[in-house]
């Protein structure tokens, strides 16, 4: 997996993820739109036989879009790690 930034504002951001598909731009999306601080956050993979979605993130006020991102990332790794648990623990019983 790449990440190539493809635009860099003070209160935007959009990234390409060279090799990632629906699940986790949608997972980032999620976590991004439930942050107060982001007025706007979505992807779009711009053409279906090239797996290389793009996330856009727009901020309100002077809130840096990196920081949102990070933290939906976090936050996602979080539920990841949680649900592995779980399906460690239903599957031993």
């Amino acid at each position: 997996m790449k990440v190539n930034v493809l635009k860099k504002l003070e209160n935007e951001l959009k990234i390409e993820i060279v090799g990632s598909s629906h699940g986790l731009c949608n997972l980032l999306a999620k976590r991004l739109l439930e942050d107060k601080k982001v007025e706007f956050a979505g992807y779009d993979v711009p053409h279906p036989l090239v797996s290389a979605p793009i996330i856009y993130i727009r901020m309100k006020g002077a809130n840096k879009p990196e920081a949102a991102l990070i933290e939906a990332t976090r936050k996602v790794r979080e539920a990841n790690d949680a649900f592995g648990k779980e399906l460690e623990r239903v599957l031993k019983a």
